[in-house]
């Protein structure tokens, strides 16, 4: 035993014992004294924090990025400084709307974060595994995210809620589509691809702006279940994706994910709207291959796995405010209201220092005035130099890494992001995409998902499908037709009711 560390309290007094409550002879009361039951029993309580509103089910693993290609005439970011550079990196897979009990492989957008430790700070790219998302304003993101969850009355999920609002919400049809389609429940974290989804930008050493998109697909191939499969596995285990991902980086099978980006220049965004008729910063929205083709940027592979989940994993924090000079923001207006609200999650669930945590702490120097507040630990600061400008040796600013300013902007004001853009000719293109048997378990899919759903909302998102390809409607209304809609099921499973339209 003399070997082994000695037991301490969190203070680092040695215990004499970790066995035995202490009380007033063998049988009697257990006394307050005993400060380390307390202790033990006090820390029990508070082992949790509040998980995710969004993104509660993760998995995550640490790998190394590699450029491997010259992109520096895109960006001066020193993550991209030249071929051949390896970065350090930590990623999260996760479910949009399922708790942290909900089982892996259910039907739903997967979150793709990155977090790369450059030399400048660190850069984190906070996506999905779908380049679109369902809503391209931030006003509506707190209402979807309502229709995701748990009914106010019957604690339970709401297909009402969901189609309710996605009925009125044309926009969504893009990524409706993709989530109710063959590439709706990937089998593993491995199998799918992930994108930043917004548009960022890049700016060069030169001071040129270039707006971009960030893919990075996965070199292990697409592979993906039917609900029915799912199930089935969702039976036998409700961690399919965690045992997967920690398997294969523990057998050394690392997964790698090519990294591409989309590159326009500034001042082409204006003509893309007159070309397209749709914002190149429209989140419902993708970029045409054709008219800007993926550029190759690197790879990156997963090949550690986290020590602790809960301090690596689900203390991890990504933010997509997280930038470095050479990298920017957009007009995406969605973009532009994530910047607030994940940092701000953070600082919610785990304190306002959460970036002094190991899992998140940049790998260079870190020097600035946030002071005080709970658990500022590991910052050591010059004690004199607690404001700016100060005389005594605090940090200065670096005039060198000004971004330069946005060309492209226009008059403020409240602007109605549906009237922007048809929402129609994308979920067209993919629907011509899929083959004939893509299309019947997509029909299928989605008459699974409406049973119980009001006939006045079923038959206003049947009108959008419509106007999506009339084969689109009319195959979904036939697999309702062939599925059976149970109308009185819908009265007694949700609140909502035909009148609530009128």
């Amino acid at each position: 035993m003399s070997d082994r560390p000695r037991l301490t309290t969190t203070a680092g007094a040695p215990l004499s014992s970790n066995q035995n409550a202490k009380t007033v002879g063998p049988r009697g009361p257990v006394l307050l004294e005993d400060y380390q039951l307390i202790e033990k029993l006090a820390h029990q309580n508070r082992e949790r924090v509040p998980e995710r509103v969004v993104h509660a089910k993760g998995w995550g693993a640490y790998g190394t990025l590699t450029v491997t290609e010259d992109v520096t005439r895109y960006s001066r970011a020193k993550v991209f400084s030249e071929v051949g550079k390896k970065t350090e990196m930590l990623a999260r897979f996760s479910t949009v709307a399922g708790e942290q009990g909900a089982a892996d492989a259910e039907r739903d957008v997967r979150g793709f974060s990155l977090k790369f430790y450059t030399e400048e700070g660190n850069w984190d790219v906070v996506g999905n595994n779908t380049p679109v998302f369902f809503v391209g304003d931030p006003y509506k993101f707190p209402d979807f995210i309502h229709t995701q969850k748990r009914h106010p009355r019957t604690n339970l999920r709401s297909a009402t809620a969901m189609w309710d609002f996605w009925s009125l919400c044309p926009e969504s049809l893009h990524q409706v589509t993709i989530l109710m389609s063959d590439r709706g429940i990937p089998v593993d974290p491995s199998r799918m691809n992930g994108y930043g989804s917004h548009t960022f930008s890049l700016w060069n050493a030169a001071g040129e702006r270039f707006w971009v998109k960030f893919h990075f697909k996965t070199r292990q191939g697409h592979k993906t279940f039917t609900n029915e499969e799912a199930e089935k596995v969702i039976a036998k285990s409700r961690e399919s994706y965690q045992e997967a991902l920690y398997g294969m980086i523990e057998a050394g099978e690392f997964p790698k994910w090519d990294f591409f980006i989309q590159v326009m220049p500034e001042m082409e965004a204006e003509e893309f709207e007159q070309k397209t008729g749709w914002s190149a910063f429209d989140l419902t929205k993708v970029w045409p291959h054709g008219m800007y083709p993926l550029i190759k940027v690197g790879e990156f592979e997963l090949n550690r796995n986290p020590d602790n989940y809960f301090t690596e994993i689900e203390q991890s924090a990504f933010n997509p405010s997280n930038v470095v000079p050479g990298i920017g923001f957009s007009p995406d207006k969605m973009l532009q209201g994530r910047l607030f609200s994940y940092p701000d999650a953070h600082r919610y669930r785990i304190g306002v220092h959460y970036e002094s945590l190991e899992v998140n702490k940049p790998r260079c120097p870190v020097a600035h005035y946030n002071r005080d507040g709970s658990m500022p630990f590991g910052l050591k600061t010059n004690p004199d130099a607690y404001y700016e400008p100060n005389s005594f040796g605090g940090p200065v600013e670096d005039p060198s890494v000004e971004e330069p300013p946005h060309r492209y902007s226009g008059q403020v004001g409240r602007y109605e992001f549906r009237g922007e853009a048809d929402h129609y000719s994308q979920p067209r293109a993919l629907f011509k995409l899929f083959d004939d048997a893509h299309k019947q378990r997509l029909f299928k899919t989605l008459a699974g998902a409406m049973q119980g759903v009001p006939e006045f909302i079923v038959e206003r998102q049947l009108a959008h499908f419509d106007k999506v390809d009339a084969a689109y409607g009319a195959g979904v209304r036939k697999a309702l037709a062939e599925q059976g809609r149970d109308d009185a099921q819908a009265s007694l499973t949700t609140s909502h009711s035909a009148e609530a339209a009128e």
